[in-house]
This record gives C-alpha cells, structure tokens and sequence, in this order.
C-alpha cells in the first residue's frame, strides 16, 4: 500500500535523475566510538534503501559518490577496506539489480582501481548491459575536472585527426564526451553530512541541478530521506534562468 509519503509525492514530476553525495561516515563511526570501516560498512545499508526506493518510485537515473580520485590520500588501511567492501557489495547485489531489471554504469578512471574491484564491476556491468528499468551509476576514482580534461583532450584528438569541425562543437556535442553522455544531467542534487560544497562532483552536469542538504550522515540516510528530499525538489520552482509566469 503506498504511504502517506507517497501520496504527497507527485510521480508525474519525478527528478529524471538523482545524483548523491554519501557523506559522513567517519564521523558515523568515530561518535559511535567505532572504525572508520565501521561507517563505511553501514553506509551499504544505506545505498541498498535507496536504490530500492529510486527503483520503486519509478526514477530512473541514479548516480552515487562512491570514490574520489582525491580519496587516495586517505590512510592505505582505509583505502584497501573500502575497494574490498565495493567487491563485496558488487557481488552480493548483482542478484538482486538484475531481477529490478536495473543497469550499473561507472563514472572515472576505473582502470587505476585494485583488479578486484575492477573485476567486480565489470562483471555486473556486463551483466546488467542490456536492462532499462533503472540506470545505477557509481562514480569511482571519478573527479569532474578530470572528466573535463579528458573531454578535452578527446575532442583536440578528433579536431587534430580531421573528424570534428570546432564550428560543431556546442553544449550537446561537450557532453556525449563526458561519463553521462547517454543520461539526463541531475535534477536534484543530495548532500548528507550537512557539508555545503559540491567536491568536484559532476561539475558540467548539475549547471542547473537542485541541491538538497541534510545533517544526517550517510549511514543514517535511509528511503525517508529520500524521500523528503524529493518533496522539497517538488516544492521548488525551475527557472533555468528565465523568470515565473
């Protein structure tokens, strides 16, 4: 039976996509006088309740701040945990995305993660290749500058092999060179931890997303957050630079 959450949520009015920042785990952990991992490890919980409850309501792009390229300063000890909990998870949930019919896509570098990991995910990816329910994207050793540079340097090799005129190039033909290039840019943007800056996150892409900030740390974050998150974004309006009617 739908909720009395569900009820005020407008199904027709859906953000296309939800792009999240899933912070807060260590300080989860450290005021529960546990590991780091510990909050880590919790957060999983929180990523299975919203990918299920994006699937439910019917949203049909999610994509996830799972790894930085600037988490590799982190401490090794961490480092090597979070890479064996991203193996663990992709194993455990490959099941359960392809009976919801939903497909993995990664944004950044991939290539640098551990052969585990990298494995892991390409596994699944090439398992949910063909399904379109949902679009689940994890953004691993992922930095949008990067992502910028690499577009760059993508679109000077073609200028340079005479296969792009620079008089093409606009916003749409920038973006199929990006991770996103086959998905709608966010429209609403998720913070947990109460932290207000975006850390080089999809900076091309949420030019014209909604932001959405909460105190509660990612381990917390459960569907009614996400929910409540998605009625606040319902409850804005969407100029895009005009004005209201």
């Amino acid at each position: 039976m739908p909720s009395e959450t569900d009820e005020q949520i407008d199904l027709s009015r859906l953000p296309r996509h939800i792009a999240i920042i899933m912070d807060g785990n260590g300080r989860w952990a450290r005021q529960r006088g546990l590991p780091r991992i510990a909050g880590h490890r919790e957060g999983i919980n929180s990523v299975r309740a919203v990918v299920e409850e994006c699937r439910r309501l019917g949203v049909g792009h999610l994509t996830l701040y799972a790894f930085s390229y600037e988490n590799w300063k982190r401490p090794e000890e961490e480092v090597n945990a979070l890479m064996t909990l991203l193996a663990e998870y992709l194993k455990r949930e490959k099941q359960e995305l392809i009976e919801n019919q939903i497909r993995l896509s990664a944004f950044g570098e991939t290539s640098l993660l551990p052969q585990q990991a990298q494995e892991a995910l390409q596994d699944v990816i090439d398992a949910t290749e063909d399904l379109d329910a949902m679009r689940l994207n994890l953004a691993l050793n992922y930095s949008g500058r990067r992502e910028l540079v690499r577009a760059a340097k993508r679109i000077a090799v073609m200028y340079a092999s005479g296969k792009l005129d620079l008089a093409n190039l606009d916003e749409a033909l920038f973006s199929s060179f990006l991770y996103s290039f086959d998905q709608p840019d966010p429209d609403l943007l998720i913070r947990t931890s109460g932290e207000l800056r975006v850390s080089n996150f999809l900076l091309w892409q949420i030019a014209y997303t909604e932001i959405w900030v909460t105190q509660i740390f990612w381990p917390d974050f459960r569907k009614e957050h996400l929910r409540e998150a998605i009625l606040a974004y319902q409850a804005r309006s969407r100029r895009f630079g005009s004005v209201d009617e």
